[in-house]
């Protein structure tokens, strides 16, 4: 009796195996298009064509009520965190730079001096995952497969590619404007792959940076876009003002390198091109095993920031990226089959609208001088007769130098309590928060939860700044746009499924990014990740 018992479950487990396993997609492509607000799905929708941004409405499930919980909003933080499920405080990559104590200076997010270059005779590989704390659903999916689930990651920029694929994938690929090559690290590899050695020796690049850029569409149906030419942008080297068509080749001559196709929908286009190449080439998706694809589209960033979010070139730049996601879709039905793979869709942060922009139209915003903060540091040390008790000021986070406070016997507090009386009246200013407080003091109300879960004690600051709505620092430029707040302008992005395992649906309660690995997670079937605090979506998931 106990045999057959046995054997019934045996049976019973084996097909329950399988079936998981035909649950599986044999692909997954995460996508993150940085800078992208969720607005912008909806503000140009009537200019995207049907197999881009349409299909994974149409075709998928929607969550139009995304957001990121926690501060601050910027491409290093976003990155791990979409990937990990965790937040700043448990991933550890608080912002794209950050104040080393141990150092005594600032260091990057995926700077690694222990590994070289592969790719290039420079520095720019001089990167790796290893500042990141917790593991990615990448790491997890490496470990549940032995290692046998592939996971590549691509991006022009470094962090954008390192983050995401987490400490154990195959291959992470960035775009080195210097070379004009797509460039690795010895963290990933010895030698580039044949393959991506032949799109190198083509200069992806060059043959957008020898002419123009114009619009796609007449630049008389950018309607949803204000004008041509305003005060709110910034024009491109060798070029008197920022109109189309943009002549690039001026801006070449002018002393830009290659990274000028980072600041163009072109950088998007051949980021594009190398993912198709690389699911081609490693075979991606073609066995039973999930493989996984992080792509991240990072031009869209760049021209944000440079001409801000009512521009003719952010509208170009998205209708552009339509055509790009319908034709990597088109080659993913191709290459591994529809409804044989995921997509997913999010963004790292979103982005504000230029504060003069906002004062034009009267409406309260403004810059906070990043010069005040700075001077400071004098008055700090006029009045404790020290002027090394302020290390450094950077991602709004005051740094005290512990070893000169206890040299001088002074406290702590009483320098940050004279800084705070410093600070609070400046335009912008809403609030400060001491680091104390985020330790101590668990926070329900949001605004407060977002500063508390981007907070590491190791490499965060002792007094946070917080700006008010519609402010940012001035040391960003008065041109262009920036990011980095807990206000929904930087928060809300949007978040996209498609393909094998989702529903089609919408669903318009508020989910957090923080979300979006557990339920990648629970897709796969693998454990969650190290850090990760949230829940899955499982409103997305088929049963």
């Amino acid at each position: 009796m106990k045999n057959k018992v046995l054997v019934a479950l045996l049976i019973v487990f084996g097909f329950a195996a399988q079936a998981q396993q035909e649950t599986q997609p044999k692909l997954v492509v995460g996508i993150v298009v940085d800078q992208m607000r969720a607005d912008y799905l909806y503000r140009f929708w009537n200019k995207y064509q049907e197999g881009g941004f349409k299909r994974l409405v149409n075709e998928g499930y929607n969550c139009r009520n995304m957001h990121f919980d926690y501060v601050p909003t910027y491409t290093g933080p976003g990155h791990a965190s979409v990937f990990s499920g965790a937040g700043p405080a448990q991933h550890g990559i608080i912002s794209n730079n950050w104040y080393d104590r141990a150092l005594g200076s600032n260091t990057y997010c995926v700077l690694d001096r222990t590994v070289a270059t592969v790719g290039a005779a420079n520095d720019a590989g001089l990167m790796s995952p290893r500042n990141m704390k917790s593991t990615t659903f990448t790491d997890e999916l490496r470990l549940a497969t032995n290692f046998k689930g592939k996971v590549i990651g691509v991006s022009l920029k470094d962090r954008a590619s390192i983050l995401p694929a987490g400490h154990t994938p195959n291959a992470a690929y960035w775009f080195d404007g210097a070379s004009g090559c797509w460039i690795t690290s010895t963290f990933y590899m010895d030698k580039l792959p044949n393959w991506v050695t032949a799109i190198n020796n083509e200069k992806p690049a060059m043959k957008y940076l020898v002419g123009k850029w114009e619009t796609l569409l007449p630049i008389s149906q950018y309607t949803e876009s204000g004008p041509d030419s305003t005060r709110y942008e910034s024009p491109f080297k060798g070029n008197t003002a920022p109109v189309f068509p943009h002549d690039l080749a001026a801006a070449m001559q002018a002393g830009s390198n290659q990274d000028l196709i980072k600041s163009t929908p072109f950088g998007n286009t051949i980021t594009a091109d190398f993912a198709r190449a690389a699911i081609i080439n490693e075979k991606l998706g073609k066995d039973a095993i999930t493989d996984v694809l992080t792509l991240s589209f990072s031009a869209t960033d760049y021209v944000g920031h440079k001409f801000a979010v009512r521009s003719i070139e952010i509208e170009d730049t998205y209708i552009r990226l339509d055509r790009d996601l319908a034709a990597l879709f088109a080659l993913l039905d191709k290459e591994v089959g529809k409804g044989e793979y995921t997509v997913f869709l999010t963004a790292d942060h979103g982005a504000a609208d230029n504060p003069n922009f906002l004062l034009d139209n009267r409406i309260n915003a403004g810059f906070v001088e990043g010069a005040r903060f700075d001077s400071v540091s004098a008055r700090v040390g006029r009045a404790f007769g020290s002027d090394k008790l302020i290390t450094s000021f950077s991602n709004h986070q005051y740094y005290l130098n512990y070893e000169e406070l206890e040299a001088k016997n002074i406290s702590k507090d009483v320098v940050i309590d004279f800084i705070i009386k410093q600070v609070s009246y400046q335009h912008g200013v809403y609030a400060t928060i001491k680091s104390s407080d985020l330790l101590a003091t668990s926070y329900d109300y949001s605004p407060l939860k977002n500063f508390s879960l981007g907070y590491y004690p190791k490499r965060s600051g002792d007094l946070l700044i917080i700006t008010e709505p519609g402010f940012y620092e001035d040391a960003y430029g008065r041109t262009g746009t920036t990011h980095g707040s807990h206000y929904a302008y930087d928060t809300h992005v949007p978040f996209l499924m498609m393909g094998k395992g989702i529903k089609h649906g919408d669903l318009v309660e508020k989910v957090y990014i923080s979300q979006i690995a557990p339920t990648m997670s629970m897709l796969l079937n693998i454990p969650f990740p190290s850090g990760s605090y949230s829940h899955p979506i499982h409103q997305i998931l088929e049963k």
